[in-house]
């Protein structure tokens, strides 16, 4: 039990300073990631030249093509129009969810392994309790925490000019409760219950790798720093690969997510919001601010998953 204790009480220590550091450093890039996946992005208008050899003068002709803006270009307009500190927009509900919701999310996992086994007869290492496990825990986290997620969401899609004031988390949090109630919180949770998948799927390959990890020859020396370094450092890559893989499988559900998260927008629900991004901006629409996501979300996955097993082999020791 004291064991127990002392592990909550350090991942908990642990959620609040990396994710606090973590929050801080990756904030812009989550705000261009919102910012690329909203329905309010500008298109730019490019006006491409085309030749009509058909014509009897050989004319070109112009055709205009809209081109979605990048992760630099958005980055580029942030600043200039709103200024750095819109960059930064939503980081106090994220301090405020992240490091509970990591702590949470561990302790539902650690101990739903448990109940979970003991009630379906279940051996440690199948697939079905790591499925089991993971979904608990994010149903969980989702229920809890989309009020918080919801309105870091909104203040990220706040455009305001350059020195015009702009509303702080409790400002946001009173508007959304006055135009849309209490369910106005909870806007976006479907997909975020969908998003449950790019969990499942990130756990279920580092597990794997994680039993491959411990089952590979590891390089002969006799030096056991050299041994739980070399552990550490494949169970950062581990964390790195998984996140990766489930980042880039379920990133639609993010897409959806903050369309329906849109102040005024006419997405209304998971299905709807799927068929007509497809309908009106083909699928490519589904991957905006993929590359920022992959940017912020591997390095933090690999930092916290590597921690958390360190420090549960150092409690167990």
């Amino acid at each position: 039990m004291n064991q127990r204790s002392a592990l909550a009480h350090s991942y908990f220590f642990t959620s609040l300073c990396g994710g606090t550091v973590g929050a801080i450093f990756t904030c812009p890039l989550e705000v261009i990631k919102t910012r690329l996946q909203s329905s309010r992005l500008a298109l730019r208008t490019v006006y491409y030249p085309q030749v009509h050899l058909g014509t009897i003068s050989g004319a070109g002709m112009v055709r205009p093509t809209s081109v979605t803006p990048g992760l630099l270009q958005v980055l580029k307009s942030i600043l200039e129009k709103e200024g750095p500190k819109s960059l930064f927009r939503g980081l106090g509900p994220n301090l405020v969810g992240v490091a509970p919701s990591r702590a949470v999310y561990f302790a539902c996992y650690s101990k739903g392994q448990r109940a979970i086994r003991a009630a379906f007869f279940i051996t440690p290492d199948s697939v079905q309790l790591i499925l089991r496990t993971v979904g608990t825990s994010g149903f969980n986290i989702n229920s809890l925490m989309n009020p918080i997620w919801m309105v870091k969401t909104r203040m990220q899609l706040e455009r305001r000019v350059r020195g015009s004031k702009q509303m702080n988390t409790l400002q946001c949090a009173r508007y959304v409760y006055q135009t849309e109630g209490i369910r106005g919180f909870y806007r976006g949770l479907t997909a975020s219950y969908a998003g449950i998948s790019e969990t499942i799927i990130c756990f279920a390959i580092y597990e794997s790798l994680k039993k491959y990890l411990k089952g590979a020859p590891l390089a002969s020396s006799t030096n056991g720093t050299e041994k739980n370094s070399t552990n550490f450092f494949g169970l950062m890559a581990a964390a790195a690969v998984s996140k990766g893989c489930a980042s880039c499988i379920a990133y639609p559900h993010e897409v959806i997510r903050t369309r329906l998260r849109e102040e005024g927008t006419k997405y209304k629900s998971f299905i709807q919001t799927a068929r007509l991004v497809f309908r009106e901006e083909g699928y490519l629409a589904f991957y905006r601010g993929l590359f920022a996501q992959l940017i912020r979300q591997i390095p933090n996955t690999a930092i916290v998953l590597s921690t958390y097993e360190l420090i549960v082999y150092l409690l167990e020791d």
